[in-house]
C-alpha cells in the first residue's frame, strides 16, 4: 500500500510541474486533464504528508524514553506516544478508503431513465411513483430535475420518462438504483382486494462529456416530427419532436418535451452521447468480470435489487439484504439510508483488494 501512496505522492508533484510548464497552460484539454486528475489526489497526498510527519514524530518520541527519565517526564512521553499511535492508526484508515478506486463518473450529473415492465397500469403507475420518489431525493439535496422525453398513461403513470438529475456527487449516489423495482400493492381499480406484483426498470447513465465521447455529425440521422401527448394524439402541428440515431452503435434517441425543435436536439443529444458512452463502458467492464461482481448494483439491469411493500410498509434491498420499515417516506425521497448502506458496502469490498 505504501508503495502506492509514494507513487501517488511523486506524480502529484510532477502535475505540479506540468500545470506550470507554459506549453500546458496553452493546451486547453492537456490543462483540464491535468488539473482534473492533480485534483483528485490532493487528498491522499495530504493525508499520506500527515501521516508521514505522524511516524517520524512517534519514531522520535520512542527514541527518547529511556530509563533516565524521572517518572513525570516518562509518563508524558508515554501518553504522547500513545496519542501518536491512536493518530496513526486513524490516518492510516483513511488512507486504505482514499486508496480504493474511485469511478471517474462520481461527480457527474446524471440521465435517468423509468420505464414501466411487466404489469401494464398498474407498472407505469410504480414508474411515476419512482419518478417522484428521485425528484423528491434530488429536491432534498439541492439538485435540479429536468424532464427530457415522456410517455405518459394519463393515469398519473409513465410508460417511459427520461430526465437529467444536475448535481455534483449525483452519479455517486443515483448509480446504485441501476436494475428492476418490484412494487407488492393493492391497484385502487382492484375491487378484490388481491395483492399485485408490478415491475419497473430504472437506467443510471453518467453525463458524458464532449471530450469523453466522440460523436460524429455524420454519424448521426436527425429526423423530426410533430410532438404527440398520451394515446399518440398530436399535440402541436409544428416539427418540433427530434429523433437522432446513431448509425455506428444503433443507438435511438428522441425528445419532444420542449416546443423549440433546438432545444429538443440539444437535449437529446445529452442522451445520445450518455447512451453511447455507457455503451461502450458497458463493453469495456464485460471483460472484467472479477471487477463487475465485486462492486455493489453494476451488474446485469433486468437484476430485481429491491421491492416496495405496500401493505406492509417495508422495502427491502436484496444485493444487501437490508430491510426498511419506512415505504412512505423512502417514496418522499428519503434515501440515504439505502444509499449509505450500498456506499459503504461497494467500499468494503473495494477495500478488500487494496489490503491484498
Amino acid at each position: 500500500m505504501y508503495d502506492k501512496l509514494q507513487y501517488v505522492e511523486e506524480r502529484y508533484d510532477k502535475l505540479n510541474e506540468l500545470l506550470s510548464d507554459p506549453e500546458i497552460v496553452s493546451d486547453a484539454a492537456k490543462l483540464r486533464e491535468y488539473s482534473k486528475e492533480q485534483s483528485a489526489i490532493a487528498e491522499t497526498v495530504e493525508v499520506y504528508r500527515e501521516y508521514k510527519e505522524v511516524q517520524t514524530q512517534y519514531k522520535e518520541a520512542k527514541e527518547m524514553l529511556d530509563d533516565k527519565m524521572d517518572a513525570e517526564m516518562r509518563e508524558m512521553v508515554k501518553e504522547e506516544i500513545g496519542e501518536l499511535e491512536d493518530r496513526i492508526e486513524e490516518l492510516d484508515g483513511r488512507l486504505k478508503i482514499l486508496l480504493v478506486p474511485k469511478d471517474p463518473n462520481d461527480d457527474k450529473n446524471v440521465i435517468m431513465e423509468i420505464r414501466g415492465a411487466a404489469g401494464g397500469d398498474e407498472a407505469a403507475l410504480f414508474a411515476g411513483n419512482l419518478y417522484r420518489m428521485y425528484s423528491r431525493f434530488a429536491e432534498n439535496h439541492g439538485w435540479k430535475t429536468d424532464v427530457i422525453e415522456a410517455h405518459s398513461t394519463g393515469l398519473g403513470g409513465y410508460k417511459e420518462i427520461i430526465f437529467m438529475i444536475n448535481g455534483n456527487g449525483a452519479f455517486s449516489k443515483l448509480k446504485y438504483e441501476n436494475g428492476a423495482h418490484r412494487v407488492q400493492r393493492v391497484p385502487e381499480t382492484e375491487s378484490g382486494g388481491r395483492i399485485h406484483t408490478s415491475t419497473a426498470t430504472v437506467a443510471v447513465l453518467p453525463e458524458a462529456e464532449e471530450v469523453e465521447i466522440d460523436i460524429h455529425e455524420k454519424d448521426i440521422r436527425v429526423d423530426t416530427f410533430a410532438s404527440s401527448g398520451p394515446g399518440g394524439q398530436s399535440v402541436n402541428t409544428t416539427m418540433s419532436a427530434v429523433r437522432l440515431t446513431h448509425i455506428p452503435t444503433g443507438v435511438v434517441v428522441s425528445c419532444q418535451d420542449e416546443k423549440s425543435q433546438i432545444k429538443n436536439k440539444e437535449k437529446a443529444m445529452k442522451v445520445l452521447r450518455a447512451r453511447v458512452y455507457d455503451k461502450f463502458q458497458q463493453e469495456a467492464q464485460a471483460e472484467y468480470d472479477a471487477n463487475r461482481k465485486s462492486a455493489v448494483g453494476t451488474g446485469d439491469r433486468s437484476e430485481r435489487i429491491r421491492t416496495y411493500n405496500f401493505p406492509q410498509n417495508r422495502v427491502t434491498d436484496h444485493r444487501i439484504g437490508l430491510t426498511i420499515q419506512k415505504l412512505d417516506q423512502i417514496l418522499e425521497g428519503k434515501l440515504d439510508e439505502f444509499i449509505d448502506a450500498l456506499v459503504i458496502e461497494d467500499q468494503s469490498k473495494k477495500l478488500e483488494s487494496v489490503e491484498e
